[in-house]
């Protein structure tokens, strides 16, 4: 009997590919978006610490009190692709705005301001997997394997495409006045340094915020996997009850208990390929076996 590689379900705008609970007319919506001088973008690919991103500039925004369990984050700082130019629009100023598009497709305001989380993609593609399996009624791969998990992402024909197609479209624009480009293991690492630099990015209020001790500890503790793991609610109302949690792990370096030496070494060609002539294999010179 002949194997034949079970893969999540998606839907195609133009090529690009969506999760099949996805509305095309939403998604086009989406991309017709005017971004405001005032707007604020959570911009990464999926599973490189976006949750976690949106959870610390909520804290920032409202002086360390933690985000409410009986709200959804993704309400609060929508995911664009989901909700679409209409449900945005009509936010307050400053409009806060999740989105896992590549530079190309994202909109954009010289004034406006983008953050950008960057995570190696070893582990990218295992949180990738798990959060894949978790959303049953939109990927229908509840029973799907990581191998076959595996050859979606290394050949990009996953849900918003290609992994370094995404990184390599704002690490070329990471110098931009406008643009922040923050690396997750960093984040992991140093959370204090860069909570400031993210508030040192939004500006005056939110610095003064940061020099307020007692914001900054709350802001700092509300963000911690610790906190962040407890009523996962918060993050994600359609994972279903039995899979893994949407906030699973964080951890560096997860991806050891799941490849195979094969992957390892198809992954890694590819990294160093897609990265060359780039400073990127340095951000990672210590995870990833080059």
């Amino acid at each position: 009997m002949n194997y034949q590689q079970q893969t999540p379900k998606y839907i195609s705008h133009n090529g690009f590919l969506i999760p099949q609970g996805f509305s095309i007319e939403t998604f086009k919506s989406a991309l017709e978006y005017q971004a405001e001088a005032t707007d604020i973008f959570v911009a990464t690919y999926p599973k490189c610490g976006t949750t976690w991103t949106q959870n610390i500039l909520w804290l920032l925004q409202n002086k360390g009190q933690p985000f409410p369990t009986n709200k959804n984050i993704q309400k609060e700082i929508p995911f664009l692709e989901v909700v679409g130019k209409d449900f945005v629009s009509a936010l307050t100023n400053p409009r806060f705005i999740k989105i896992h598009l590549p530079f190309s497709l994202s909109p954009y305001h010289p004034e406006a301001k983008y953050i950008y989380v960057a995570r190696n993609p070893f582990d990218c593609v295992v949180s990738f997997y798990y959060h894949t399996k978790g959303f049953v009624e939109i990927y229908d791969f509840a029973e799907g394997a990581f191998d076959d998990y595996f050859e979606c992402f290394i050949t990009g024909e996953i849900d918003f495409g290609d992994y370094f197609d995404n990184l390599l479209s704002w690490y070329e624009r990471k110098d931009d006045q406008n643009i922040l480009f923050l690396v997750y293991e960093e984040m992991k690492a140093a959370p204090r340094q860069e909570i400031i630099k993210i508030a040192n990015f939004l500006g005056d209020e939110y610095i003064e915020r940061v020099k307020d001790p007692e914001i900054f500890n709350k802001v700092l503790y509300h963000s911690s996997f610790e906190s962040m793991s407890k009523n996962q609610q918060r993050w994600s109302s359609k994972r279903a009850d039995n899979m893994t949690p949407f906030v699973r792990k964080g951890r560096v370096g997860d991806w050891k208990n799941h490849f195979s030496k094969g992957q390892i070494k198809r992954l890694r060609d590819k990294f160093i390929t897609r990265t060359k002539g780039t400073e990127i294999q340095k951000i990672w010179s210590d995870i990833i076996p080059v």
